[in-house]
């Protein structure tokens, strides 16, 4: 999801009775090819192994294919084992990572690499997208959620309130030198926008390290696919119609290459759905214009990152800000259900780019 960047960060309102929808990609065909090597025994032709976990408040499917199952099933179970360590130390439900140490006490001294580097790479995101994606939003949607928690009013923050807080809302606010970060007095961070992605990236370099060369993660939506399917092709790769009947919205063929969506599906059938699970750090407000952003690149964090930042810039400024970008495009559903791509989006449905 490398490489050039942009990002923002969801807003869950897990207590509204509304039902907000992410648009999901899921792989669709499933396959691998024949792939030798001395440093195992082969004990038959190349097939598919894949296990399902629950992993990041999501399910996270680990493909690859391989000559030994043995071996396979080690390596699958050796890349859990780093988006595992990337929950452990992102995640905003964890007391004890460091990303919510780093929250509670304003500082983190010594703090792993993984951490630092996914805070510097949202940096980046931020400035590339002029603030449209920004980890230190965490304030305004904890705001929102304390409304519809129960004690709360159930009814939106008022215009003060958000203006308030977003004062706290600055991703300038972030100083890291070397592996020490701080933030300043009573900012946040949250990463739900980009920690999926990085973990998937995480993954498939632990798979290749084991020797696997076609392989895929799918952690939640953000997937990253390398080498061929089982019938020696590009992997194929489903874009969820919104409406979540038919057929997909369009077929990606994708090798060595990630893709992320996010978006609202609950604005395709309720126009009234006015609060959405993506929030916009410039305003403190949902974002509201567009349907899906769906986005190809060639790392999973980044597309993760940017598929969240063009939904929050909306169609033109959205559209605007890949074509700016080398080796990133995009495919958006807008909010009247029209589908706009980028200018190179066409080469991943036809497959040419991979051939």
């Amino acid at each position: 999801m490398n490489t050039k960047n942009a990002v923002i960060i969801g807003l869950m309102l897990v207590s509204l009775t509304l039902i907000i929808g992410l648009m999901l990609v899921t792989p669709i065909f499933i396959g691998g090819v024949d792939q030798k090597t001395d440093e195992y025994e082969q004990i038959s032709d190349t097939k598919p192994f894949n296990e399902s976990r629950s992993i990041m408040d999501t399910i996270v499917t680990i493909e690859v294919l391989d000559t030994n199952e043995t071996h396979a099933l080690e390596s699958i179970d050796r890349a859990f084992g780093e988006i595992h360590g990337i929950d452990a130390l992102m995640s905003s439900y964890k007391n004890d990572s460091e990303l919510n140490i780093l929250n509670h006490q304003g500082y983190l001294v010594n703090a792993n690499p993984d951490l630092t580097y996914v805070l510097e790479r949202s940096i980046c995101y931020s400035e590339i997208s002029d603030g449209a994606f920004d980890i230190t939003i965490k304030p305004i949607l904890d705001l929102w959620k304390s409304k519809y928690i129960p004690g709360g009013t159930y009814m939106p923050p008022t215009p003060d309130e958000i203006s308030e807080t977003l004062k706290l809302v600055d991703y300038s606010g972030i100083t890291i030198e070397h592996n020490n970060i701080s933030l300043r007095p009573n900012m946040s961070i949250v990463l739900g926008g980009i920690a999926k992605g990085y973990s998937a990236d995480q993954a498939i370099e632990s798979l290749e390290n084991d020797g696997i060369t076609s392989a895929f993660v799918n952690a939640g939506g953000d997937g990253r696919f390398i080498g061929l399917n089982e019938q020696d092709m590009p992997w194929k790769i489903g874009l969820q119609n919104p409406d979540k009947s038919g057929g997909a919205v369009t077929i990606m063929h994708l090798s060595d290459m990630a893709v992320a969506t996010s978006g609202n599906y609950e604005r395709y059938f309720n126009d009234a759905a006015k609060v959405s699970h993506i929030s916009d750090p410039r305003n403190g407000y949902s974002s509201m214009e567009l349907i899906s952003a769906t986005v190809i690149t060639y790392t999973a964090m980044d597309a993760d990152a940017l598929a969240t930042t063009v939904f929050v810039l909306g169609e033109d400024a959205g559209i605007d800000m890949i074509e700016d970008l080398d080796g990133i495009e995009c495919l958006i559903i807008t909010g009247d259900k029209r589908i706009v791509r980028s200018s190179g989006f066409g080469k991943y449905e036809t497959g040419q780019e991979n051939y």
